[in-house]
């Protein structure tokens, strides 16, 4: 299928490694002309199509300098993709903790999309699509930080999108099951170290609950978003698509 995205330009955070970088890959494969952003941008494996950026979305002035860069030209298609949050308890997580991860995945991920927009809305074509988790759908055990963020990431995300889709521009998020990346790995970990088992153990009984019987692999979530970003996807906004093997029981 052709995806329709040569020529397109699109921006993708934490694109260093993980989901992020798999996206960036697959989106330049494409022919996206594709700016990675992401704190250890250098660390980017380096092809055709693709341009490194130095960001840390949790720095203010970092995120203005890169909107003032990217204006001029604008964006066709925005995946926001941030970090996940330390592991935690609701009973066990402060105020401060709340506060510290909000700027960097709540309000400086919204201020850098919707400055971003008009060149979008002048065009009357874009993409937002915001990488989350299915924490989202079924709060996950010990991520209250994810969970709480991550949910209100998605109000925002279905408000914007009934505001923007006359301007032919759609608005999704894409949520992560079990994805064999660093952030499962080092989840995998501290459950470990909580639970006095190793963390192959760890992964083995992770992966009952999953009707699919494995974890995914970072190109399979990073195909359902380089659709999301295509031309083909131009009647899908204001949704939720989760890439878990089936790990969410709800339809």
């Amino acid at each position: 299928m052709d995806l329709g995205l040569s020529g397109k330009r699109a921006l993708v955070l934490g694109a260093s490694r993980g989901l992020g970088a798999a996206v960036a890959h697959t989106l330049a494969r494409e022919g996206a002309s594709v700016i990675a952003a992401a704190r250890s941008a250098g660390s980017m494996v380096q092809m055709a199509n693709i341009t490194a950026h130095t960001l840390d979305v949790g720095d203010i002035a970092a995120v203005d300098a890169l909107i003032a860069t990217l204006l001029p030209d604008g964006v066709d298609i925005i995946v926001n993709n941030c970090g996940g949050p330390p592991p935690g308890a609701a009973l066990d997580t402060s105020r401060g903790q709340y506060i510290a991860q909000f700027e960097p995945m709540v309000a400086n991920l919204i201020h850098l999309t919707t400055s971003l927009l008009p060149p979008m809305v002048a065009r009357k074509w874009g993409r937002v699509i915001t990488i989350g988790s299915s924490g989202v759908e079924q709060p996950l055990p010990r991520l209250v930080i994810s969970n709480a963020l991550r949910a209100a990431v998605a109000g925002w995300s279905k408000t914007l999108a009934s505001e923007v889709a006359p301007f032919g521009i759609t608005v999704n998020m894409v949520l992560p099951g079990r994805i064999r990346t660093d952030r499962t790995t080092s989840i995998d970990g501290a459950a470990a170290s909580k639970s006095g088992k190793s963390v192959e153990q760890v992964e083995a009984e992770s992966t009952t609950l999953i009707p699919a019987g494995r974890y995914g692999d970072p190109q399979e979530f990073a195909d359902v978003v380089a659709f999301l970003a295509g031309v083909p996807a131009s009647y899908l906004t204001g949704s939720m698509i989760r890439v878990d093997g089936g790990l969410i029981r709800s339809v």
